[in-house]
């Protein structure tokens, strides 16, 4: 049934219907985009936090009740009984594959996880400090001088085979420009290994000897991508659907929600969260953190805990606990005091009424920020890691904006305080 609801504005005492749309979930949206059209006048929205951008169907959340779907399935379940790759392709094309369609989009993503050779030219062009997203920026934005035949944003079959190249790739992108901060040569990927199984090996296996990757750690990493794949609207999303508006090609577009997600407010608080780990340095200094976290007039934060998001719970959170404790289990804590912070600081804040009752829980940054330095990742890595996991959400954005009927570049408007019109005085006379 359509919706025929409406919202009445009235601006010096003229009054405007404006549509009342209803979603599948979540709350009424008022439609204005006929407002300026109509009254002359705009919205101002600072940060889009009241705004709906565009029509969806591929993730829905509810910070009230800690709720994350992907096309109508909990993240939980997703995480517990789905593995990655199966959904990239829910995210991709909307239902789960059976057997038969799983297995040829395995394959076909397999096949596409080696990049040009000459690419490797490009990260031998960077120094060997330059961080690893700087380098995943410019090599992702860099396909589309190699990859001609999947650039035409009108062709359905080029969508596709530009969204099975970059699920396929990052991981090896990302994998290389870690091997070349630290000096180490490119391990290429193997066709025999699952998704995660084969980024960990090209980021750690040496040709001196043989790598096996160890089953806890690969289903550890599987979750992470799986627990990252998307989430809604935030700001990479945002930037790879306005990039795309303009009507750039795939590699640029994905190369812009990196760029964004490289922002230490967005993709870096799991980053932050190590860092804080580091700062309060061992297990007794944590009262001392406890307290300066409680007090109002202290800056000091507990990263990790609490969520923008989420109001309750951060669904993805209790996932990732499980697979942390499982990897500490496996490599121990004993020689990282960093990693005995975190147990610790754990154990007091979920026993601490003061976090229960502001429902500062520990999030999913908290919990993967301790697998990945468990597993011997540098803080540097953890956001590339993170763009290896959106990359698939990016892409199922990004599909579904340019079959969306709707579509136009996006434009925001502003709301103007500078100076009114003035005329030029010539510079003897200033």
């Amino acid at each position: 049934m359509a919706d025929t609801r409406t919202a009445t504005l009235t601006i010096d005492g003229k009054s405007y219907e404006l549509p009342v749309r209803s979603p599948s979930a979540g709350p009424d949206v008022i439609d204005i985009g006929k407002l300026y059209g109509q009254a002359g006048v705009f919205t101002h929205d600072p940060g889009f936090t009241s705004t709906s951008s565009c029509d969806s169907s591929i993730t829905f959340i509810d910070g009230d009740k800690g709720e994350l779907l992907h096309r109508g399935y909990p993240i939980d379940q997703l995480a517990e009984k789905s593995h990655f790759l199966e959904v990239c392709y829910l995210l991709l094309y909307g239902e789960l594959p059976n057997a038969a369609d799983l297995e040829k989009f395995e394959t076909t993503i397999t096949h596409h996880t080696m990049i040009h050779e000459q690419m490797g030219n490009f990260f031998r062009g960077f120094r060997r400090d330059a961080h690893p997203m700087a380098v995943m920026v410019g090599v992702v934005g860099a396909m589309s001088a190699f990859y001609h035949d999947s650039t035409d944003i009108n062709d359905p079959r080029q969508r596709e085979i530009a969204s099975h190249r970059l699920i396929a790739k990052m991981p090896t992108i990302a994998a290389w420009a870690y091997k070349y901060t630290i000096g180490q040569p490119f391990v290429y990927p193997r066709n025999d290994l699952d998704y995660a199984s084969n980024f960990l090996r090209m980021c750690f296996a040496v040709p001196a000897e043989e790598y096996k990757v160890d089953p806890i750690l690969s289903r550890a990493m599987d979750r992470i991508f799986t627990l990252h794949a998307d989430h809604e609207q935030n700001a990479s999303t945002s930037t790879v659907r306005l990039a795309s508006s303009s009507g750039a090609n795939p590699f640029a577009c994905i190369a812009a929600g990196i760029a964004c997600l490289w922002g230490p407010a967005h993709g870096g608080a799991n980053q932050a969260c190590l860092e804080m780990l580091k700062e309060i340095g061992t297990p007794d200094r944590i009262p001392e953190f406890i307290d300066r976290a409680k007090d109002k007039n202290d800056p000091f934060r507990l990263m990790g805990f609490g969520h923008r998001v989420y109001k309750n719970h951060d669904p993805r959170a209790t996932v990732m606990k499980t697979s942390a404790h499982e990897v500490l289990d496996l490599l121990g804590v004993e020689d990282n005091p960093i990693l005995q912070v975190a147990m610790e600081l754990e154990k007091t804040a979920l026993e601490d009424p003061y976090f229960a009752e502001k429902k500062l829980f520990p999030n999913v940054d908290f919990y993967s920020g301790i697998i990945l330095e468990a597993m011997g990742f540098p803080t540097s890595m953890f956001t590339p890691i993170f763009a290896v996991s959106r990359t698939v959400g990016w892409v199922s954005q990004w599909k579904e904006q340019l079959t969306d009927p709707a579509m136009k570049i996006g434009r925001p408007r502003q709301l103007y305080t500078g100076e009114t019109h003035r005329d030029y005085v010539e510079i003897e006379d200033r």
